[in-house]
């Protein structure tokens, strides 16, 4: 079921009794289909400067993930492929029959994954920033990802930190990384932690045996103009 909830813009669907995931969709619903998956402990409203930078006849749906953003969940399981499930039940509600679909950060193993689940609707998967996650891949021995997994348990905010400290770029001014890490650190429980723990236990290795993926540049324009580019082709 979807449910309109603001001017044809902002939409939501329901997944069984336990999540309500919502969403942006933009341009006409005949155009081609560009699907924006964002990362761990952000929400769709990241990737309002790349929109404005689309072809106005792209059709862009932009997914809060459950328990990000303004989607909400009760469920028990933070896998990456329940993330995917998330957005499968976007295109499902838009019918879609073709996306690219981009990911950011820990959306890039969403697309990733939805690209296994469905395999004759994702064309083309793009990746933000993503699919190197700070050295957690190849998949982690069972010592290394409890280590990981710790970590987060013991001090959450010092994790978060040191998660924003390692994926910026020398350079970067340090209000921005401030910026990320109080929207990181605030990301609802226990939901956050159980998700870093789905992407710790992720054989990203397996999944991309199965998939394509493009590495692109970072900076709304440019970014922009590259997911038109894939969309195009």
């Amino acid at each position: 079921m979807t449910t309109e909830i603001n001017t044809g813009q902002h939409f939501e669907v329901q997944r069984g009794d336990h999540t309500t995931i919502r969403y942006t969709a933009s341009g006409p619903a005949d155009g081609p289909t560009l699907v924006l998956v964002h990362g761990w402990a952000l929400s769709r409203g990241d990737y309002d400067e790349v929109t404005r930078h689309l072809p106005q006849d792209y059709r862009v749906l932009a997914v809060d993930l459950a328990e990000h953003g303004e989607s909400r969940s009760t469920r028990d399981t933070w896998t990456i492929e329940e993330f995917a499930h998330d957005v499968a039940a976007v295109l499902e509600a838009e019918s879609v029959g073709s996306a690219v679909v981009a990911g950011h950060s820990m959306g890039g193993a969403v697309a990733v994954e939805l690209g296994r689940l469905l395999p004759d609707t994702v064309s083309h998967i793009v990746a933000l920033d993503a699919l190197h996650y700070l050295g957690l891949f190849p998949v982690q021995g069972d010592e290394e990802a409890e280590a990981a997994r710790r970590a987060f348990r013991e001090d959450f905010n010092g994790a978060v930190r040191a998660l924003v400290e390692g994926g910026t770029p020398a350079g970067t001014d340090p209000a921005l990384g401030e910026v990320y890490f109080g929207k990181m650190s605030a990301v609802r429980q226990p939901a956050g932690r159980r998700a870093i723990e789905g992407l710790i236990d992720w054989d990203m290795d397996a999944v991309l045996r199965e998939t394509s993926y493009h590495f692109p540049v970072e900076a709304p324009e440019a970014t922009a103009k590259l997911l038109a580019d894939v969309v195009a082709r």
